[in-house]
């Protein structure tokens, strides 16, 4: 299966995650049909801060403004079947959560979510209050998945790069994205 995939990166603490997520995409260039990502201002802020350069818009993918409604994947009929928010922002999550299309993220995540398709919510923020829980339940009931940016250390990690990789690599898996990593048992 040839995958459509956008990815949303908010400005939450995390961008490991997102550099090493688009990192696996690129290498999974057989499975992937097209990805279209989504950054904001302030993610490019973090990306900077947290990752040490400004090569997040060096991925060979199309890229959009936070307010191009005219984007493929703000309509359902450009059939693109994965989301990814990573990280996912408390404010991102109680947008989508509210229903709240305000922007080219939150409207793609709403159309994911009324197409009975995979919504992928990496949440960095710790800890939860009421309302962080209240949304992750909502968005659950949607058909959404709340996939907290909590590693694994199974595999023995010796940088941060593995440590991040474990939850990046727990994300492509409940995508249904093929790819090869540290299973339990093997």
């Amino acid at each position: 299966m040839q995958h459509k995939i956008i990815v949303a990166i908010s400005g939450a603490s995390g961008a490991i995650y997102a550099k090493l997520l688009l990192d696996r995409l690129v290498a999974l260039k057989e499975q992937i049909a097209n990805v279209g990502i989504v950054m904001s201002k302030n993610a490019q802020l973090v990306w900077e801060t947290e990752v040490g350069n400004n090569n997040y818009s060096n991925y060979p993918f199309q890229y959009y403004t936070k307010n191009d409604f005219s984007a493929p994947f703000a309509s359902g009929s450009a059939q693109y079947n994965t989301m990814f928010v990573v990280p996912c922002s408390m404010g991102t999550m109680g947008r989508i959560a509210t229903g709240i299309s305000d922007d080219l993220v939150t409207r793609a995540a709403d159309v994911i979510l009324k197409e009975r398709r995979k919504l992928i919510l990496m949440i960095r923020d710790t800890p939860y209050n009421l309302i962080h829980i209240k949304n992750m339940e909502t968005i659950t009931l949607a058909g959404g998945i709340i996939l907290p940016a909590t590693p694994s250390f199974y595999h023995q990690p010796k940088t941060i790069e593995d440590v991040a990789a474990s939850v990046v690599d727990r994300a492509l898996d409940i995508a249904g994205i093929n790819i090869s990593t540290f299973r339990w048992g093997s």
